[in-house]
């Protein structure tokens, strides 16, 4: 009965943490299009690269079923899906270790990773896609570990559903195949698995084409060339590329990146089978994520960041880092760790000109400590119609749409900046 109650523990805890850092006004980037799309409350019947079909529809299902505006409902299912995120990956330590320690300090790490952490306190796609690919993971686990064979269907259902929140999950779709590959001796499984998945993915293009959208629709969006601006960096871009994402990943994992590495080794050497399928993914998502060229490619590392939290908890589970139970509580400190990164950073003449360059939207404050609560709005940005440095057209754009459908609904600008 009580075997679980640690998930429900941290589920509790985190929805905790992410509600109290969560923003107080609209963030720049992506967020206020979201929330528009919400407020309109006009459910989406294409899934574009960009429309995030599932996570729109779920945004405004949920201001449909309580009642709450259009920013209550989005704060709801992000920070919602982050906390039973956090859970998920602890119960999917568990199935592997079977120590509670090791599989609640990962999580917990996990949890209060920068990427993870930022995207649970913002308006964004990212957590709710994670608790779907963090359900992808635990599934084929089960399947390893406990021998329950509807996980297995389980794997293929669950990735094909994320999907239709998130294209870039075609990723994993190699991992899923070398998973079922483990698994062919049991075909009613392995074929109902992959039958669901090619149902739900190949459902996406139909969706499309029936509604006049050309084959390519799900993996393309108007206007984005980012694809084809990925293939003509220098070699020198590629390199700092990837000296970035090593930035990234130790950013996120600080002292804990030492058990990751250690866990991974030993996963090879204990079990090749589950190694390979995680291994396959983490390939894919980490390759993908370091070069592609959009400015806020921290936030497609989040599977691999789950994927890599995973290995820190098997790390800590070796018999011979048995006594490191006893400092587990140092987890804990983690947001100690971008505080004082923040403010070392205005020491240096460099931070403090970072600092003044973006601060329109929040300067360090933004970039290097994941809580947003007290931020600066894009709605009182537009509205005071201040210049930015960086092209923003799509945020201003979709900003201006919002305050006019905030005007017809009877909000003044005083009250529209507030949000």
């Amino acid at each position: 009965m009580f075997k679980n109650l640690y998930a429900v523990f941290l589920f509790f805890i985190f929805l905790a943490i992410y509600y109290a850092g969560s923003f107080t006004r609209i963030p720049f980037a992506d967020c206020v299009g979201f929330v528009h799309t919400v407020e309109l409350g006009k459910y989406a019947t294409v899934a574009t690269a960009i429309t995030h079909f599932l996570y729109v529809n779920t945004g405004i299902l949920i201001k449909d079923i309580t009642g709450l505006d259009a920013i209550a409902a989005s704060r709801l299912l992000i920070i919602g899906s982050a906390s039973a995120t956090v859970s998920v990956i602890y119960l999917t330590l568990k199935s592997i270790t079977k120590k509670e320690w090791a599989s609640i300090t990962a999580a917990i790490v996990f949890g209060l990773s920068f990427s993870f952490w930022r995207n649970a306190e913002i308006v964004e796609v990212y957590t709710y896609n994670s608790l779907w690919i963090s359900l992808f993971f635990f599934s084929m686990v089960k399947s390893f570990t406990e021998n329950k064979k509807n996980y297995i269907i389980l794997s293929g259902l669950f990735l094909g559903l994320s999907l239709w929140l998130h294209i870039q999950n075609i990723l994993l779709i190699p991992a899923l195949l070398v998973f079922l590959y483990y698994f062919k001796e049991e075909k009613k499984y392995a074929y109902s698995s992959l039958f669901i998945f090619l149902f739900l993915f190949l459902s996406i293009t139909i969706l499309n084409v029936s509604q006049g959208l050309p084959l390519y629709s799900p993996y393309t969006a108007e206007g984005g060339h980012w694809i084809q601006d990925t293939f003509k960096k220098t070699p020198k871009q590629y390199l700092i590329d990837f000296v970035q994402s090593v930035g990234y990943l130790i950013y996120n994992f600080n002292i804990f990146i030492i058990f990751g590495i250690i866990g991974m080794i030993h996963l090879y050497t204990s079990d090749k089978k589950i190694f390979f399928v995680f291994f396959t993914a983490a390939v894919c998502v980490y390759g993908f994520s370091t070069f592609y060229a959009v400015s806020d490619n921290y936030v497609f590392f989040i599977p691999f960041n789950m994927i890599f939290a995973l290995s820190i908890g098997y790390g800590l589970a070796l018999p011979k880092y048995s006594s490191l139970k006893r400092f587990s509580w140092i987890c804990l400190l983690i947001p100690l760790g971008y505080y004082a990164t923040y403010k070392a950073a205005f020491l240096t003449e460099p931070g403090r000109n970072f600092h003044e360059a973006k601060k329109y939207k929040g300067g360090l404050d933004y970039y290097l400590v994941p809580w947003m609560n007290n931020n600066v709005g894009i709605l009182k940005f537009i509205i005071e119609k201040k210049k930015s440095p960086d092209p923003m057209h799509w945020m201003i754009n979709g900003a201006k749409d919002y305050i006019e459908l905030l005007k017809s609904k009877g909000y003044t600008e005083e009250e529209i900046k507030k949000l």
